[in-house]
Parts: structure tokens; sequence; C-alpha cells
């Protein structure tokens, strides 16, 4: 089977000739076609007895949620993202952008692989010792990850960053900051 698609060039060079060619010959009628150009590509159409031949091998995905004490167990598809696989399955799991550009979905590889190429929320080198995040990890074979807390990752991340450490908490400037509202 093969899908006809029209060219866009043509459709575009089609639409400027009709409407040129509408006003220096008004005899031209509408839905008159000045190309035929068209695209052939081939398509191959299953049927749903055919879709188990067809089907993308799936890997065991084993989390440990350490903020809510769960190990989670389920199988998710090599062209299907973690979290989207989990939470198809009623799995809930720590998230905040989908993006792959925080670190609310971090996670510690304890073994395993996993190919994320859109991870912009952590670097080489956390993905080096091993840390992913699930909103975009394909798993590529039987997965085992413990859940990390967000601040640690974004800490191990940025901190070296930020001057001398995390920002402790300042009550009396605080209070000065509030008094003069």
């Amino acid at each position: 089977m093969a899908l006809v698609l029209p060219c866009t060039f043509c459709t575009w060079l089609q639409r400027k000739t009709i409407a040129i060619n509408r006003r220096y010959s008004p005899k031209l009628r509408r839905g008159a076609k000045a190309t035929t150009c068209e695209f052939r590509i081939p398509v191959e159409v299953s049927t749903p007895s055919d879709r188990g031949s067809l089907s993308v091998p799936s890997h065991k995905v084993t989390v440990h949620d350490r903020q809510r004490g769960v190990v989670h167990e389920f199988e998710v598809p090599e062209d299907q993202y973690i979290l989207h696989s989990a939470e198809s399955q009623n799995i809930t799991l720590p998230f905040a952008c989908r993006h792959g550009c925080c670190t609310s979905c971090a996670v510690r590889v304890k073994s395993g692989e996993l190919r994320q190429p859109q991870a912009l929320g952590i670097s080489a080198e956390l993905k080096s010792q091993g840390y992913a995040l699930l909103c975009v990890g394909f798993p590529t074979s039987d997965l085992e990850v413990e859940t990390q807390d967000e601040d640690e990752v974004y800490w191990l991340q940025f901190g070296r960053y930020f001057a001398r450490g995390p920002i402790e908490r300042d009550d009396y400037a605080l209070e000065l900051a509030m008094g003069d509202e």
C-alpha cells in the first residue's frame, strides 16, 4: 500500500497558478488543478492480528521509592518513557516538568540500562555516576532504580556553582524583611 501525499511546493504553486489564471482567464473553473506532482510513500499497515508479530520488546522495571517506602514493579516497552508507562499502570512516581529539565524524577540506577537522550536536568557527569530521569528514560534492559531526593540531585548538579553550599535560613533577616511590609 502507498500513501499519496501532495508535494508541498506543488500545492503552493498550484494555488498561485490558479489565482493568476483566474485573474487573466476567468473561464478557469474552481477546483481546476495546475499541477499533478505527488509523492508515493510505501507504508506498512498492520491489522490487530498482525500487532503481536510487530511487538516492541518490554523490560521489567523495578523502582524503589525511598520517599514513600514502597517498591513498584512494572513492564515498560523500549519505545515508551518509564514515567508514562508507570502512570498508565496507575503507579505514582515523583515528577514535575515531564521534559527532562528538572530533577524531580531523578533516580539512581542500581542495575540495568536505560537510554535518556533528552535528559537535560542532569549532567553527563551525573549520568556516568548512574543517575537518570524517569520522565525521559527508555529502558534498554531489565532495570532496577532507586528514587533520589530532588534537592540532593540538584545540589550535585549545580551546587559547586553556588558559593559555599546551601543557603541556611536566617530568621533575623526574615523578620527584618517582613517588618517592612
